[in-house]
Formats: C-alpha cells, sequence, structure tokens
C-alpha cells in the first residue's frame, strides 16, 4: 500500500487522477511504442543556434553532458532535447549540469543549487531582466516560471567572475535569452515540438516568427502537464502540474547595427506539492520589457544597449484546490494564502575598444515590492485587501575590463558598488495568540555594497590547453526571504530584518580546458571564505518547526571536471564529476544543505542521421550534515544514502526538419532519494514527527518531435 493513501483516499487529486487514468496510460502506451521503435541514445556535443538560418538542420542527438565553452563559462541550447526527461522549468534544466543540484518539490518547481550555494546567492535573468518569487517558502521559485525551451541560448557563469548582470551573484550568474530574429528578406520560420511520457507527461510547443529587413514579429506558447508520478517502490507522489505560457516579441531593424525589440508575455500554472503544506494553485506571470541596441558606433565607442523590464508574479497557496483539506490539526478546514511581488528594472551600457582592450560600462537599478494577503475558506481571501509588507531597491553602477596582453594572454577585471536598501511595512508579525507589534514597522534599512574580480587566462603554446585563475569578491543584500520570513533573529536581536548582516563572498577559482579533434576535457576548482553567511536553524516546537535567520562564517571548496573522448569515429565515451563542501566555522560543523558527490558516465554511438546510447548516474552517500539547519526552503534532516540511475535515450533525424528522440529514465526502476529536498516538513503525506525524503520518479519512458521550417 502506498504510504500516501492514509492521507490521500478521497483527494480531489486521486478523483482527476482516476478520471483521466485512460488518456495517461494511452500517453505512456505511445511513448513505450516510439521507445520501442526508436534505439535509445546518449551524448553529444553542442550545437549553437545559427539565427541568420531559419530551416536549421536538426542534430540527432541528446544531449546528457555539457562541457564548458570558455573559463567558468557554459552556454548552451536549451532546445535541445535531453536527458533525463526535458525540463519542466528553469530549474529542472539547470540541475542537467555539472555543478548544479535542486532542492527538489515534487514533480515541478524546485529550487537551483549550484554548487551548494542557494537563492539569491545566484543571479537569474530572464532576456536581461530579473524574475522574482513571491512565496515566503519560495514555492514559486524565480524558475518556476521559466520555460526554459522558449528561450535560445542558456549561459551559466560559475562563481563571482561577472559584474554586468546585477548584484550579489556570489554563486554564479544564469541568463535565459531570446536572440533577435534576423530576416535578411520577407520570410517565415516555425519551431514546434511534443512530448509525451509516463505518468501522463504531455508538452506542446510552438515558436514562430515572421519578417523581413526592417523588423520581425516573434510569438512563443506552451503547455506542459503531468500527472502524479510513482517512485522505485510504485507508490504515488503527489506531484501533478499543468503549466502555460505565451510571449510575443515585436522589433524593429531600420538597419543592421540598430535593434529595438519589444516584449511581452503570460503565464500561469497549478503544482501538487508532496513536501509542503499547501500546493501551489496559482503561478500567474506578466512580463513585460523593452530594449534598444545600437553596434558600430564608432571606432572606440563601440556599442550602445539599454532596455526596461517589468516582471510580476501572483501566486496562490492553498490546501483544497489540488488536495482535501486533513480534517485535523492546524490546517484541518479549507485556507489559502496569495503572495505577489512586482519588479521593475533598466539598464544601460556601452562597449569600448582600443586596441587590446574593452571596457563594457553602465549602470542598473531595480526596485520590487511585496504585497499578501491569506483567509480561512475556498476562495475567501479573493475579499481581503493585499497588504504591502516589504520594499526594495537596488542601484549599482559597473565595470568589466578585458585587456588581451598578447596572442595568448588576456586579463579580465570588473568591480560594481551598489546601494542597496529595504523597508519593512509590517505593523504586526506572528499569527494567531503569537500575533504582536512589530519592532521595526516602518523603519528602512540600507547597505553601500562593494564587489569586484580579477581573472588570468592563458593558452599555452605547444598545447591546445587554457588555464586559468580569477579571484572574484561579492557583497550581497538579504534578501526577501532572508528579511521576513524567519520567525526571529539572532539571540538578542529584535529580529531578522533588523539584524542579518549582507553577506560577504571571497572566492578563488582555478582550473583549465583541454580540447583536440578526439578529447575534450576540463577541471574547475574553487575555495572560498564566506564572512556572515545567512544560515537557517529550525527548531521543533508544539506549533511545528520554528525558523531563526543568523550569522555565521564559513569555508567553502569543491569542483567540477569531465572529459569527453572519441574513441571511433562512431563511439564517444565522456564522463564528469562535480562536488561541493562546506564548514560552517564559526561552530565548527558541517555547513547543511550539501549536495553529494555526483558523476556521470555515458557511452554514445552515432551515425549521419541516428545515434544511440547510455548514461549512468552515481552519487554518493551524504554523510556531513547538521541537523536542522538549512536555508529557507530546506534543512538537514538526516544522513542520505548514495544511489545509481541507468537512462537510456536515442535520436534519430528523419530529414533536415524532423526529429525524434526518445528516453527510458531509471531503466531499473530504482527507488532513491536525492539529498536536497523539502523531507522532514509537514508536506502531503509526509508527517512532521516522520519526516521521509520525497523519493525521484521510477522507471520513465519519453519521446518527443522536433520540426523546424
Amino acid at each position: 500500500m502506498s504510504r500516501f493513501s492514509a492521507d490521500t483516499r478521497l483527494s480531489a487529486a486521486q478523483v482527476s487522477f482516476a478520471l483521466n487514468a485512460p488518456r495517461a496510460r494511452f500517453t505512456q502506451a505511445t511513448a513505450i511504442l516510439c521507445g520501442a521503435l526508436l534505439t535509445p541514445l546518449a551524448i553529444a556535443a553542442e550545437q549553437p543556434v545559427d539565427h541568420s538560418q531559419h530551416t536549421e538542420e536538426l542534430s540527432p542527438t541528446v544531449i546528457t553532458a555539457i562541457a564548458p565553452s570558455s573559463p567558468l563559462t557554459i552556454v548552451t541550447n536549451p532546445k535541445d532535447p535531453r536527458q533525463p526527461v526535458p525540463a519542466s522549468d528553469g530549474g529542472d534544466y539547470l540541475k542537467t549540469i555539472p555543478g548544479f543540484a535542486l532542492v527538489r518539490n515534487g514533480g515541478t518547481n524546485g529550487d537551483p543549487v549550484l554548487r551548494g550555494m542557494f537563492g539569491s546567492r545566484l543571479n537569474i535573468l530572464t532576456n536581461g531582466g530579473m524574475v522574482l518569487g513571491a512565496c515566503p517558502g519560495r514555492m514559486d521559485a524565480p524558475t518556476s516560471y521559466i520555460s526554459p525551451e522558449t528561450y535560445d541560448k542558456l549561459t551559466v557563469i560559475k562563481g563571482p567572475q561577472t559584474v554586468l548582470w546585477g548584484p550579489g551573484a556570489s554563486a554564479g550568474t544564469i541568463l535565459f535569452d531570446r536572440e533577435p530574429e534576423s530576416f535578411g528578406e520577407l520570410g517565415t520560420r516555425v519551431n514546434a515540438s511534443l512530448l509525451a511520457g509516463s505518468n501522463g507527461r504531455f508538452d506542446k510547443l510552438v515558436d514562430a516568427a515572421a519578417g523581413g529587413p526592417l523588423g520581425y514579429i516573434r510569438v512563443i506558447g506552451n503547455t506542459a502537464h503531468s500527472d502524479d508520478y510513482r517512485d522505485g517502490n510504485n507508490d504515488t507522489v503527489p506531484s501533478r502540474y499543468d503549466k502555460w505560457n505565451g510571449d510575443v516579441a515585436l522589433g524593429w531593424t531600420p538597419d543592421a547595427d540598430t535593434l529595438l525589440e519589444l516584449t511581452a508575455g503570460k503565464g500561469d500554472g497549478e503544482a501538487r506539492s508532496a513536501g509542503r503544506g499547501m500546493d501551489g494553485s496559482q503561478f500567474k506571470r506578466e512580463s513585460l520589457g523593452l530594449r534598444f541596441e545600437k553596434s558600430n558606433l564608432g571606432e572606440v565607442l563601440d556599442k550602445l544597449e539599454a532596455q526596461v523590464y517589468y516582471n510580476y508574479a501572483d501566486h496562490v497557496m492553498d490546501n483544497y484546490t489540488l488536495r482535501t483539506p486533513s480534517g485535523t490539526g492546524m490546517m484541518a478546514g479549507p485556507m489559502a494564502s496569495n503572495v505577489d511581488r512586482r519588479t521593475l528594472g533598466a539598464r544601460v551600457k556601452a562597449t569600448w575598444r582600443w586596441a587590446d582592450v574593452q571596457l563594457i560600462s553602465g549602470i542598473d537599478a531595480q526596485t520590487n515590492e511585496h504585497r499578501q494577503r491569506a483567509a480561512m475558506g475556498i476562495d475567501t481571501y479573493k475579499d481581503v485587501p493585499r497588504n504591502k509588507d516589504a520594499d526594495f531597491h537596488n542601484y549599482g553602477v559597473f565595470g568589466e575590463l578585458t585587456w588581451y596582453a598578447a596572442d595568448r594572454d588576456r586579463l579580465i577585471s570588473g568591480a560594481r558598488l551598489d546601494r542597496a536598501s529595504a523597508k519593512d511595512f509590517r505593523q504586526t508579525i506572528g499569527s494567531g495568540m503569537m500575533n504582536r507589534a512589530n519592532p521595526t514597522a516602518d523603519e528602512t534599512r540600507a547597505d553601500t555594497l562593494p564587489s569586484g574580480f580579477v581573472r588570468y587566462e592563458h593558452d599555452l603554446a605547444d598545447s591546445p590547453t587554457t588555464l586559468y585563475a580569477g579571484l572574484g569578491h561579492a557583497e550581497r543584500f538579504p534578501d526577501y526571504w532572508e528579511l521576513f520570513s524567519p520567525k526571529s533573529g539572532p539571540a538578542g536581536s529584535l529580529n531578522a530584518f533588523d539584524s542579518i548582516k549582507p553577506e560577504k563572498t571571497t572566492q578563488l577559482d582555478v582550473g583549465l580546458q583541454y580540447k583536440t579533434q578526439n578529447l575534450e576535457a576540463w577541471v574547475s576548482g574553487y575555495v572560498g571564505e564566506v564572512h556572515d553567511y545567512i544560515l537557517f536553524d529550525y527548531t521543533p516546537g508544539m506549533m511545528g518547526m520554528t525558523s531563526k535567520a543568523e550569522n555565521i562564517d564559513a569555508r567553502i571548496m569543491g569542483g567540477e571536471l569531465g572529459a569527453a573522448y572519441n574513441l571511433t569515429s562512431h563511439w564517444k565515451a565522456d564522463a564528469t564529476l562535480a562536488y561541493a563542501w562546506g564548514k560552517d566555522t564559526s561552530n565548527g560543523t558541517a555547513l547543511p544543505q550539501m549536495p553529494p558527490l555526483d558523476a556521470r558516465f555515458g557511452l554514445t554511438y552515432s551515425e549521419d542521421n541516428w545515434s544511440a546510447g547510455a548514461l549512468w548516474r552515481v552519487v554518493a552517500a551524504q554523510n556531513r550534515i547538521e541537523q536542522n539547519k538549512g536555508n529557507v526552503v530546506g534543512k538537514d534532516y538526516d544522513k542520505s544514502p548514495g544511489f545509481g540511475v541507468f537512462s537510456l535515450n536515442g535520436a534519430y533525424r528523419i530529414d533536415k526538419h524532423w526529429r525524434v528522440s526518445t528516453g527510458v529514465d531509471n531503466l531499473f526502476g530504482k527507488a532513491y532519494a536525492e539529498h536536497l529536498n523539502l523531507a522532514g516538513n509537514a508536506g502531503f503525506g509526509y508527517p512532521a514527527n516522520n519526516p521521509q525524503a520525497i523519493n525521484e520518479p521510477g522507471r520513465t519512458f519519453w519521446t518527443k518531435v522536433d520540426m523546424s521550417f
């Protein structure tokens, strides 16, 4: 019997599953049949999108490993099929890149972690604008609003090694971008895909554009659906979701060096969560953007870029839309919480070039406000006015200089200065009998924060090898989740808003890249000191977990390495390894919520029009934990065992316009759980006094059809 049955026997979600079971079985049967007809596949090299060719020939590959394109930088095409099953959101996609992990939340809406670092230590931008979630517990992490396949390029910059894209990026910068269209003459292009898989997975995407030399219009729409999945024990895990997005871009290109583009988009969705006391019944998104680019301005001033953006997230959490209220305890009856966040930002930057020097300099600004409301009963929250509880502002100036010192030597450096502030609008804090006046009501706190880096890159004369070393420093203002979500701050403080200090990270990154016709290898390592690291401490109590935020000092280190070798003209083998380690030096304990050692091994056979291969992922046990400490989302509750998962995949290019790819994830139906997940929360089927890890899906079949004209 499923361990969820006691809590979900009469749930609305099970009724929905029963009604949709015939469709789910048909979809799964279709995926299995396609998978049987097409030989499974594996790994392939990335192929960049060529936007000057609108009838691009589709590569017959499934991506399972990604190598850096330059020191500390990864660039990939998120439209390419990959294994595990193509992602439902931005976080799901990032976990396929070495060094990333995910705080698991069930079927979707996981929170990305890079090198053990989480939250606003990662700057996540879409088309140059920042999208921020609203849930105090990050149920709607920023990546929840990102459908990766609707973007043309994903760029990841690891560590504090850029200053161009906003403040506080101590762990890294993540850019999801849509490239401007380029039509030499009147014409159109259409890209579309269809994905079907186990557990009722069914995704659709259409990306079409039309235009000419003077401009273009681009329209993108997608939907994604999945039912609750079954884990390796054949137990049902509450994880059903439905999502949709629609975006449009209008571009004006009066000449080859000028672009003015207006973008607009909307989206929404709902998702069941195994590890939380509520589900997400609304993930509404609204986006607007305007950007201007002018290139080849002169001999020194080469390019000018300016943009403004607006992003709005309106999120609803409740315990009645996608489940039935428990009838007992603190959440016995129906209740809902509605939060929203409105973000407005702008950036202006200029590129300057001299004989052997390039300088990118500019200014940026961002402001966002957060509101909330809640009520008991079904949809009664809609009659409650929204209350503004927080307001944030950031103004920054930056410059990044590249000096081509010699043919094989480059020195890259950058600096930025930010003025960050936050205002606390809460008049009371706590709830119920614990409700009390807020001692920091209407107070504002502000800090001036410097950041910068310097990196040296050298190409060896007698070897196709690049060596690099970079030292970076980033100071990060505490985010909404760290100032407003904790129940208290450090001992003796009024609250977290009053006392949590900005986080200061100093990190050394070193590595090398080697590339020949048959062998590509890379290694990157880092070691860092974090002063005033913001840590969450959770204490069990009669009213549930009580959270406290505090500042500690920490030491971090780790790295990633990988290699891909062409054994013959048809066979290719590759492997990647990622490891993150952290220590709370203030208390002499392990830094919590660190992902364990993660290794991936692949073998591929490829012909001109098809390829087949296997992926074996091996994850070590995580024994370095600090119980009941973590971040605003997850905490260490117990050690986790290691596991290995074996998968097969394959692809066939029918012609230059059509490609079919297919895969079997977790071929042997392994029952396993990731170390980073919402175990221990009072979630759906997970009692707070009996924490269990949320298991990953069991054997999963999927088939994806891509079309490009």
